[in-house]
């Protein structure tokens, strides 16, 4: 493994105000590749990935955003934090090394028009 292949941790939400999500650990990312590429990546890998519920297999995904690195400091928010989107969201057309991450660093992966209901109205049900 090379220092550009990193382990890095995307957690799959399917749903903010029920807090439901699945993390998925991927080992030997390049952190050369762009965002779009790593998004098209884990895509295609959740769709054909065994035992995670079909309702994550389908979803909409379309948005990466930082969560936590490794030696960081943890959000207490439960699914994902609210804050600093500008510099937390990954640009596309970024790489993922430019974008910001690294070795143990975890995603959230979500659809950006259900992140914005939730942000605009944060009330979570159980």
């Amino acid at each position: 493994m090379s220092s550009e292949d990193v382990t890095i941790t995307v957690r799959l939400v399917r749903s903010f105000e029920h807090r439901n999500f699945r993390p998925v650990v991927y080992h030997g990312i390049n952190l050369n590749q762009t965002v779009k590429e790593f998004i098209a990546f884990v895509k295609n890998d959740v769709a054909l990935r065994s035992g995670l519920p079909p309702p994550f297999k389908k979803y909409r995904y379309d948005t990466m955003k930082i969560i936590h690195q490794a030696h960081g400091s943890k959000t207490n928010e439960l699914v994902v934090s609210l804050d600093d989107d500008d510099k937390l969201i990954l640009a596309e057309d970024s790489t993922l090394k430019a974008a910001g991450v690294a070795n143990e660093t975890e995603l959230a992966f979500f659809c950006i028009d259900d992140y914005r209901k939730y942000k605009a109205h944060p009330v979570t049900a159980w």
